[in-house]
């Protein structure tokens, strides 16, 4: 099952994802998610990210593709990026007047579905709700020169999302490849990643408690280069479905 969020005239909805039709659902993204009847055309729809964190999470140097000559981490690397920073599906990804180096990132994310606190990792597989696509846009200059990441990958519009969580995703059998004005740019396999995404929310639990509808962006495969304005980038994930965005000034 695939879930959206969207708006429908002023209405924000969640629906069940059919092919081309969404069919409405109450109860929203935790409860039980009952169909109202109501079926609308995708085209007819605003989709917008597919869930309300009250977090965003991201794990850095999770392929060893996309290590290059560092070493490859003993845990995963967490940071955080602002909720401002999320972008909807379509939406245009915005470029600072001095930012000088912006790259993508194409990514799996994890969506959380329950109150999560110092689980294992098996205790944590229960905790992911399912998962999306996900963009960790990059300004690789200031990523260098910064203090911290809190511009360098927190700026807004640099976190697109969507555009549809895959309900009990089987990340093993699946992967990711990220498209740039339609040339492949990178892909990768999850089996690939240094840790999964039940490490991965069983190392985060440890410390901060996870709620429903937080998300971790899970690490991007191979190399990447800048983006300037007009191109398109395509993030698409197996069983999840196409995360497209523009960029622009």
């Amino acid at each position: 099952m695939k879930i959206v969020r969207y708006r429908l005239q002023k209405k924000i909805s969640y629906g069940i994802l059919n092919g081309e039709k969404i069919k409405e659902i109450k109860g929203g993204l935790f409860g039980k998610r009952e169909e109202t009847g109501f079926t609308t055309d995708l085209s007819a729809v605003q989709l917008l990210w597919p869930c309300e964190p009250s977090k965003v999470l991201c794990v850095g140097l999770n392929y060893r593709s996309h290590l290059d000559e560092r070493t490859a981490p003993t845990k995963p690397e967490i940071f955080f990026v602002p909720v401002s920073a999320l972008l909807e599906p379509g939406g245009t990804i915005r470029i600072p007047p001095d930012s000088n180096n912006l790259h993508y990132e194409g990514e799996l994310v994890l969506v959380i579905g329950k109150k999560t606190r110092k689980v294992s990792a098996s205790e944590a597989k229960d905790s992911i709700l399912g998962c999306t696509c996900g963009n960790d846009v990059s300004e690789r200059d200031w990523q260098k020169n910064d203090l911290q990441w809190w511009r360098a990958k927190g700026c807004d519009t640099f976190a697109p999302l969507g555009p549809a969580i895959a309900l009990d995703f089987d990340w093993s059998r699946s992967g990711v490849q990220t498209r740039l004005n339609g040339d492949v740019v990178q892909s990768g396999r999850f089996s690939e990643l240094l840790f999964d995404p039940p490490t991965i929310v069983s190392h985060v639990s440890q410390y901060v408690t996870l709620f429903p509808g937080d998300v971790i962006y899970s690490g991007t495969p191979g190399s990447t280069k800048a983006i300037k304005p007009g191109d398109q980038i395509e993030v698409e994930i197996e069983g999840i479905g196409l995360l497209r965005n523009r960029v622009g000034e």
